[in-house]
């Protein structure tokens, strides 16, 4: 045990120093000044099945104050809650910028439904505006009315070809309260979004919830053809631009939220489990080595504090103490974020084991034919 605990405490010592202080909250946009002239922007919408959400987000996209020309195309990909006639109603009552309401069709195979409603909308706004930027954003993501603005005016200060926000989401439930923030937290331990910013870098991530990117750098990367069949596709967008020599920038929002519930545990379960597996790339030894990883830097702490204690051993509850501090002084800067009690810190261990069951979860799934499962669509392996 008492290697174990020790394991533990360097672990964390390297992430706390050495993983690009992802645990830090403090990536915002970049700063900006307004364009001399603002660019043509198409807002593109994928929709399926949003008729709960889209009264509390498609409005804020209307109610945009873009100071050049920008429309909204929701694409409804085959929803049957009514979605494309509640959004045509929600644009007539509230008015704002033009929208477009249109419908692809079943997607062809080899794409996912989310990648050829894009493709759809992107082919629309082609004809319809010449965009030079693209916004790409989920039907369940609220804008504050100066979000495209700040978006466009950071992304031409920095000559950026894509620049994405995580979104802030829902936190109101207990499971939400649990999980949620532990979501971001360790997204961005695994795609740290200093190491994503910097020139040159090879690590590349984007969050799909709200993502403005450069139309040029998006037919440069053959977007979204060249990720047509992408279940995660947020970050294989961005590797896609980096790889075609597009600057790209990740960090947090503001005043970009999501609208989305998930009040009971069996929800964010889902959420999490549809794509963990394909995140592994559907490799057994990948899958081994996450939840050893996870044991060892999660688990370990208090299961070594506890021993140590139980059993005497001063050394042993000591490197587990250390780790589990550390670990709880790592997410306190993203539960602040999140206006959750700091108290909730030492939980961390318990969330960490609902993520391992889920990934597990995820990957039996994946052997059981059903794959990346989500609104009535499941996806397999490219």
């Amino acid at each position: 045990m008492e290697w174990i605990g020790a394991g533990s405490l360097l672990a964390w010592l390297w992430l706390l120093l050495g993983q690009g202080l992802f645990w830090r909250t403090d990536v915002r946009l970049p700063e900006r000044r307004d364009p001399e002239r603002w660019p043509s922007v198409a807002v593109v919408v994928p929709a399926r099945d949003e008729a709960e959400v889209l009264p509390a987000s498609l409005p804020s996209l209307l109610a945009q104050k873009y100071p050049g020309r920008a429309e909204v195309f929701l694409v409804d990909d085959g929803s049957t809650d009514g979605t494309g006639v509640l959004a045509r109603e929600l644009a007539a009552e509230r008015g704002g910028l033009d929208l477009t309401v249109s419908s692809p069709g079943e997607p062809e195979p080899g794409w996912t439904g989310k990648l050829w409603a894009v493709r759809h909308g992107i082919a629309l706004a082609r004809e319809r505006v010449a965009p030079e930027y693209l916004l790409l954003t989920d039907a369940d993501i609220a804008h504050e009315p100066d979000s495209l603005r700040e978006l466009v005016a950071a992304a031409r200060s920095a000559d950026l070809d894509l620049v994405s926000q995580m979104a802030r989401l829902r936190v109101a439930t207990f499971w939400e309260r649990l999980i949620v923030p532990a979501f971001v937290y360790f997204f961005g331990q695994l795609y740290p979004f200093r190491w994503v910013n910097r020139p040159g870098a090879r690590t590349a991530a984007a969050a799909g919830g709200c993502v403005l990117l450069r139309r040029e750098a998006a037919e440069r990367a053959g977007i979204p053809e060249a990720i047509r069949h992408a279940v995660i596709d947020d970050v294989t967008l961005a590797r896609a631009v980096q790889r075609s020599g597009g600057r790209i920038w990740l960090g947090l929002a503001d005043r970009v939220d999501s609208v989305r519930p998930y009040p009971r545990l069996a929800e964010l379960w889902r959420m999490v489990s549809r794509s963990a597996y394909a995140q592994l790339l559907h490799q057994p030894l990948l899958l081994l080595g996450t939840v050893i990883g996870l044991a060892l830097v999660y688990l370990a702490p208090p299961v070594a504090l506890l021993s140590g204690l139980l059993g005497g051993s001063v050394v042993v509850a000591a490197t587990g103490g250390a780790a589990w501090a550390v670990m709880c002084g790592t997410y306190l800067p993203m539960l602040r974020y999140y206006r959750q009690p700091l108290w909730t810190a030492p939980l961390l261990p318990f969330t960490a084991l609902l993520y391992l069951l889920m990934t597990v979860d995820s990957a039996v799934q994946h052997y059981r034919g059903r794959g990346a499962a989500w609104k009535g669509r499941t996806y397999g392996a490219p």
